[in-house]
C-alpha cells in the first residue's frame, strides 16, 4: 500500500468513527434494525461518568457495555474514493444494424385486422356482460325469496311453541319444562325448616341457635320429607320445629318418624290444600341427565335454584351425620349447607332425589349427592303409616367396640364383628351364634367390623335367608340364618 493510500485509509476510519459517535442513539425497534444494537442500548451502564467520553450529548463508554454501530466493511463514500471501483463490468455488445423497412401495404393490412379483432372482442364482451348481469339479478331474486320463506317458517315455529307454552304454562319442546317454570312450581312445593336449639355454652350459660335446612311437601294435608340430620337435635331434645312456606307463612311441625340409618325424616304440619311434589322413577336416571336443586343454601338464601347434571350413579357415601353408608347419586349442581332435605328435579319437573351431602374438602366444587327418590319414597311411606321403616333385616346382636385391628393382631384373631351380646329368642340365637363369636362373612359379603355388617344387612330384608360365617375358638363355622324384622325399640347391632 502506498503512502497516499495509507493516509486516505486512516482519514476514512477517523471520519467513520466520528460519524458513529455523533449519530443519535436508536431507541425504537423498527423493522430491519439489528436486534443486538437495540438490546445494547437498553442495558444500564456499569461504569461511572468519569470513564466515558461525551460526544454531541451522548455517552460512549470505554469499558463495560459499549454500543457498537455496524457498517459495511471497508466502506468509503463514493465522492471521496480515489481508487477505481472494484466491481464487474460486462463487455460491450456490438451495435445491431437497422433492419430493412417493411412495406407500408402489409402494415396497413395488419392494423385493419387488429381493429376488427378489437371491435369483435368489445362486442362479445358486451353480450357476455349482459348475460352475466341477467344471471346475477335472477340469483338475487331467488335468494330474497328463500330468505322470506325461512323467516316465515321461523315465525310459524315460534308461534307454535309460544302457543304450546301458553296452553299449560309449563312445558317446552318435547314435554320438557322451562327453567323458570320448574322454579315457579318448586316455590309451591319446597319449604324451609328451622329448629331453635337451646344448649349450654363453654361458659355454662344457656343459649340458643338456629338449625336451618330444606324439605318438600308429600301430601296436600301437610306431610313433609327432609333429612334426619336437619331435625336430629329437635328429635332428640324435643325442640320446636318450624316450617316456612315461600310466601312467608310459618307452621309449627311435629316429627312423625325418623330413619337415622338412611338420613331421612317425615314432619307434619296442620295445613290443607298444599301442592305435593310429583315423583319420577329414579331407576331411569342416567349419567348426563339434566337436574335442578331447589332449597335454602346457607340458611339465608331462601328458595335458590341451581342447575346441573347427573355425574355418577350408585355412590356409597358415609356422611358426618350418619355412620352408615348410604347409596346416592352424584350431581354437579351447586348445593351447600341449608340445601339438605331439598328436592332434586328432573327436566319434567318431577322429583328424582333428596339432597343429602356435598364433598366438604376445601376448594372442591360441583360434587353433591342425593338419595334416589325410589329409596326415599319407600321409607317415607313407612314413616307416615307406621312410624318406622318396615322390612329391615335384624339379627339381635350387639358389637363389642373394644375389638379392633390391634387387638386382633395381638391375639392372632381374624378381623370381623365381635359379638358382645345375643338377644334371647332372636334369629341370631336360633342360628347358633354365641357371645364371643367373630362374624367374618354374611352371605357373600366380607365383614371386618361394625360398618360392614350394617351395610351387608341393608342388602337383605326381613324374612330373607342366607349363611353367616363365624370364627369361634380358632375354628371357622358356617351357620344358616333367616333375618328378623327390626322394630323401633330394638337395639342396633
Amino acid at each position: 500500500m502506498s503512502d497516499s493510500e495509507e493516509n486516505l485509509s486512516e482519514e476514512t476510519e477517523n471520519r467513520v468513527d466520528t460519524e458513529t459517535a455523533a449519530a443519535p442513539k436508536e431507541t425504537a425497534t423498527a423493522e430491519g434494525d439489528d436486534p443486538r444494537v437495540f438490546e445494547a442500548s437498553k442495558e444500564e451502564p456499569r461504569v461511572s461518568e468519569s470513564e466515558t467520553d461525551r460526544v454531541n450529548g451522548e455517552y460512549h463508554y470505554k469499558n463495560g457495555y459499549t454500543q457498537r454501530i455496524y457498517s459495511d466493511a471497508h466502506y468509503v463514500p463514493a465522492g471521496e474514493s480515489t481508487a477505481p471501483p472494484r466491481y464487474y463490468t460486462p463487455p460491450e455488445r456490438p451495435v445491431k444494424e437497422n433492419a430493412p423497412k417493411k412495406k407500408k401495404s402489409r402494415g396497413r393490412g395488419l392494423a385493419a385486422a387488429l381493429v376488427c379483432a378489437m371491435l369483435g372482442a368489445c362486442l362479445g364482451i358486451g353480450v357476455a356482460g349482459w348475460h352475466f348481469n341477467s344471471r346475477i339479478e335472477q340469483l338475487t331474486e331467488e335468494q330474497t325469496e328463500l330468505r322470506e320463506q325461512i323467516a316465515k317458517a321461523n315465525e310459524t315455529a315460534q308461534a307454535a311453541q309460544a302457543a304450546a307454552v301458553a296452553a299449560d304454562g309449563r312445558t317446552v319442546g318435547e314435554g320438557r319444562m322451562s327453567y323458570n317454570a320448574i322454579y315457579d312450581q318448586a316455590c309451591e312445593e319446597v319449604v324451609g325448616i328451622t329448629t331453635e336449639v337451646t344448649y349450654q355454652n363453654f361458659f355454662g350459660m344457656r343459649t340458643s341457635g338456629a338449625v336451618t335446612g330444606s324439605g318438600f311437601i308429600l301430601s296436600e294435608d301437610g306431610y313433609i320429607l327432609t333429612n334426619y340430620h336437619v331435625i336430629s337435635y329437635a328429635a332428640q331434645g324435643n325442640y320446636e320445629v318450624t316450617v316456612i312456606m315461600h310466601d312467608g307463612t310459618r307452621y309449627p311441625a311435629s316429627v312423625v318418624g325418623t330413619e337415622e340409618g338412611n338420613d331421612l325424616a317425615v314432619l307434619k304440619i296442620e295445613a290443607s290444600g298444599l301442592n305435593p311434589v310429583t315423583f319420577a322413577d329414579s331407576a331411569d336416571l342416567r349419567v348426563g341427565d339434566e337436574v335442578h336443586a331447589v332449597g335454602n343454601p346457607l340458611g339465608e338464601l331462601e328458595f335458590t335454584m341451581t342447575n346441573g347434571h347427573v355425574s355418577a350413579l350408585d355412590r356409597v357415601i358415609t356422611t358426618d351425620e350418619s355412620s352408615e353408608a348410604i347409596n346416592m347419586f352424584q350431581i354437579d349442581a351447586a348445593v351447600n349447607s341449608g340445601n339438605s332435605g331439598g328436592p332434586i328435579y328432573d327436566a319434567l319437573g318431577r322429583v328424582v332425589g333428596v339432597v343429602t351431602a356435598k364433598y366438604s374438602e376445601s376448594g372442591v366444587e360441583g360434587i353433591g349427592f342425593a338419595i334416589p327418590i325410589n329409596d326415599a319414597k319407600k321409607i317415607a311411606v313407612d314413616l307416615m303409616t307406621k312410624g318406622y321403616v318396615t322390612g329391615k333385616a335384624y339379627m339381635g346382636i350387639t358389637y363389642d367396640q373394644r375389638y379392633n385391628a390391634m387387638y386382633a393382631q395381638y391375639y392372632g384373631l381374624p378381623m370381623g364383628f365381635f359379638v358382645r351380646t345375643v338377644k334371647p329368642g332372636s334369629c341370631a340365637e336360633q342360628a347358633g351364634i354365641q357371645e364371643g363369636d367373630i362374624i367374618t362373612k354374611i352371605g357373600d359379603y366380607e365383614i371386618t367390623g361394625y360398618s360392614e355388617l350394617r351395610q351387608a344387612l341393608k342388602q337383605y330384608s326381613a324374612g330373607d335367608s342366607t349363611t353367616v360365617t363365624i370364627s369361634r375358638s380358632g375354628r371357622d363355622m358356617t351357620l344358616p340364618i333367616t333375618f328378623d324384622e327390626a322394630r323401633p325399640d330394638d337395639a342396633n347391632e
